[in-house]
């Protein structure tokens, strides 16, 4: 389902986004039907890439430049490739590649187009797709549009929010043990705040549950660029505030994501519980 009435370049980016989206989505699930093969590993041994990776970024590059030669890509398995529109795709072909592995359900694909600097701080994210590997669902926004999960119109409650004890808050966690180790301590200063603490091991599904209730809220030190562009757009189109700490743009040191009236007192929270000086620590 496209957005109502869009300007054809935001409708031309969504439909894009929606279609490799797709197109990654089947390539991987069928994959996962046969031998998956771990190739190499980034930040730690345990931080791994598949052929399905590898395999699935080279689709969506090649696509793009079929339907979008001009513009700049920046994935995770290849090298970055420059553009001259102003238009820059982000893409994730495996988020979640530890439980694609393993056989989980918890992964997906994630594609967002973004205009201005290619750096979450000062990019704006103008459409973008994720396919869940374990449902096949498609979730899809655009900027201004709204948010939809498999077609059907995405809108949180804009009354208050839960309470912070009655929160259900998402997390995940680095690759690099010490800083696992750090992760983890946060984790006990929060847990007897909250209702629960949930850990599903896709930064794009984690933000996407929140655009559907199905978490309440969610944060997470230390992503990389191509986790959460897409994920981000479809939590603030369907009514979700995301930021950094302090006001700032959601990025690489800490995305937190919550209703508008819970916002604050998880954000409150966390900085309380050293959500600050974590990312300091070497």
């Amino acid at each position: 389902m496209s957005p109502d009435s869009p300007d054809p370049h935001e409708i031309d980016l969504f439909e894009v986004a929606r279609t490799l989206a797709l197109e990654a989505g089947e390539l991987i699930v069928t994959a996962r039907e046969g031998i998956v093969d771990v190739t190499s590993t980034k930040t730690s041994a345990v931080d791994i890439v598949t052929d399905v990776d590898i395999a699935a970024e080279k689709h969506l590059r090649r696509r793009l430049a079929e339907l979008r030669p001009d513009d700049a890509v920046l994935g995770e398995e290849g090298q970055d490739t420059p553009g001259t529109s102003g238009v820059t795709w982000v893409l994730d072909p495996i988020d979640g590649t530890v439980n694609f592995l393993y056989g989980l359900p918890s992964y997906s694909v994630s594609v967002a187009a973004v205009t201005g600097c290619a750096t979450p701080e000062e990019w704006t994210i103008e459409a973008g797709a994720v396919f869940e590997g374990g449902t096949r669902s498609l979730w899809t926004a655009a900027r201004g549009r709204g948010a939809w999960l498999d077609g059907v119109r995405l809108q949180r409650d804009p009354g208050p929010g839960p309470a912070l004890s009655s929160t259900l808050l998402g997390t995940g966690f680095q690759y690099i043990a010490e800083r696992r180790a750090l992760q983890g301590a946060l984790v006990a200063k929060m847990l007897p705040q909250v209702r629960d603490i949930r850990r599903f091991g896709s930064c794009a599904l984690d933000l996407c549950y929140v655009a559907a209730g199905r978490l309440d809220a969610y944060y997470e030190h230390g992503l990389s660029p191509w986790d959460f562009p897409a994920a981000v757009l479809v939590a603030q189109e369907a009514g979700i505030r995301v930021e950094g700490l302090d006001g700032s743009p959601p990025n690489t040191t800490l995305t937190l994501a919550a209703p508008p009236g819970t916002f604050e007192a998880l954000h409150d929270a966390l900085k309380a519980a050293g959500a600050a000086q974590l990312w300091d620590t070497p």
